[in-house]
């Protein structure tokens, strides 16, 4: 008790109005003791003017520091800042409070005390104000000066965040072992069953999903009351349906209700439109190849869920419909004021048994398929085999004929002739088409045998065509 008189003494002696009153007094005992002759009314005139003098000049000069204390650059904060720094003095003020990052820093018993105060927000933040019994104002960047019964109803970050749920990178929730941590085990299981979900033929696959997500935005940036304009864009209405728009989640014991804060509702959101997605799809078909697998055809339509007013509805194997409908996951996020900017799905786990068994069933069938794909091209050479055939029958009819068409002829007596003019355009044809060939000097050999023989054999021994016999024969050596 007597400390604590003895250190508001001390507090007295320090401030201007008590050294006036302190060095007066001194000043009187001097007097006094120095038996000087003195007017008691003349002194006690004294005593007031310097008292009304100090006290007009320390208020001067506290208004003057106290816009300094704050960066304030609303004029009409000069008096608020005033008046908070005389409360200081007093002790009869209210919470000094400072946001950073969406989150409240303060001393040990500073939320707690009601009274006309001061909340400095930081650019990447943004807050709400209530009283006990309504909501009063949305406070951005800068400096927001509260009323007595004023207080934070809650704050969030303004920047662009990225979410992370799920397995982590190095877990195998799925291995039967169990680590020699119990906790590191829950922990990692409870990580799994985030985002745990079964697919169309009921394998339980469990992925990590990365959200980005942010406050939404106004579409242009304009200052804030205190004047301050935030690089991340600061929209009120917004930053008020987010803190204001309460989303209950239902506990699994009955009467329990748990209020989801603001930056719980995206992934809450996207991880119930991935379990409804991965029950349309079989565990082979998330991997299938090319562009249009299971896994990326779910990751696009959880994109489009959560970013676009309506979407295209895939019926129960995955395929779409052609049938559109609102989503309801977008007009939540708009009417709590968030927006998803990109959802990403990758580290994909599932019972490592699964692909074993997958690799078995392959290796059992593999001959099997083998022997099909064999029995499939055989057909397929043989069908090629069969039209390469026929085209080069109907180009040798083609060729052979070429002395005959286009003309009326007589039925030929002498049958050598006939041969001979059949004869005559294949080996005009191979010495101009084929000359490539390897094997046309062979067949050009027979071809003029062939002529010989009929030179040779024909009875009417004449060369019915006009054509000197020594020239083809020549012909064909020269080719040779």
């Amino acid at each position: 008790m007597t400390r604590k008189i003895f250190g508001g003494l001390v507090r007295f002696l320090k401030h201007p109005i008590g050294v006036i009153l302190a060095t007066n007094a001194v000043w009187y005992v001097i007097v006094r003791a120095a038996h000087i002759p003195y007017n008691i009314y003349i002194y006690a005139a004294l005593i007031l003017v310097d008292l009304a003098a100090a006290y007009i000049l320390l208020d001067r000069l506290v208004y003057f520091f106290a816009q300094f204390v704050l960066p304030i650059q609303n004029e009409n904060y000069r008096d608020e800042i005033y008046s908070r720094v005389k409360n200081f003095e007093t002790g009869m003020r209210g919470p000094a409070l400072f946001i950073k990052n969406g989150r409240v820093i303060t001393h040990k018993g500073e939320e707690s005390k009601r009274g006309a105060g001061v909340i400095v927000v930081d650019t990447a933040s943004a807050a709400v104000l209530r009283t006990d019994t309504e909501i009063k104002d949305t406070v951005g960047p800068g400096v927001k000066f509260t009323g007595g019964n004023e207080y934070i109803a809650g704050s969030v970050d303004l920047r662009s965040q990225w979410q992370f749920i799920g397995p982590q990178t190095a877990d195998q929730p799925f291995l039967n072992p169990v680590p020699t941590s119990p906790k590191d085990y829950n922990d990692m299981q409870s990580r799994r069953h985030q985002t745990s979900g079964l697919t169309r033929d009921g394998f339980e696959v469990s992925p990590t999903i990365s959200i980005k997500f942010s406050i939404k935005r106004p579409k242009e940036k304009i200052p804030t009351e205190g004047g301050v304009i935030s690089q991340y864009g600061y929209d009120p209405d917004s930053v008020r349906n987010a803190i204001t728009r309460e989303v209950i989640e239902l506990g699994a014991s009955e009467n329990k209700k748990n209020r989801m804060d603001w930056n719980r509702l995206p992934a809450h959101l996207v991880v119930n439109v991935w379990r409804e997605y991965i029950r349309k799809f079989k565990l082979g078909e998330l991997f299938a190849p090319g562009d249009t697998s299971g896994l990326q055809t779910i990751e696009k339509m959880i994109n489009k869920r959560v970013r676009q007013s309506s979407v295209e509805v895939l019926d129960d194997t995955g395929g779409r419909t052609g049938e559109w409908l609102e989503s309801l996951e977008f007009k939540q996020l708009q009417s709590r004021g968030l927006e998803i900017v990109e959802v990403r799905i990758h580290n994909v786990l599932f019972d490592p048994d699964i692909e074993k068994q997958t690799i078995e069933q392959w290796s059992a069938e593999w001959l099997t398929i083998a022997k099909k794909e064999e029995k499939y091209l055989k057909e397929k050479e043989s069908l090629i085999e069969t039209a390469s055939l026929e085209e080069a029958s109907k180009n040798f009819a083609r060729i052979a004929s070429r002395q005959f068409s286009g003309k009326p002829t007589l039925p030929q007596e002498n049958p050598f002739k006939t041969l001979q003019l059949l004869i005559l355009p294949l080996k005009e044809f191979m010495l101009s088409e084929t000359n490539a060939n390897k094997n046309y000097e062979t067949e050009l050999r027979k071809l003029d045998e062939i002529w010989k023989w009929l030179l040779d054999n024909n009875p009417l021994n004449n060369n019915s065509l006009g054509m000197d016999p020594d020239d083809i024969f020549d012909d064909s050596q020269s080719v040779g």
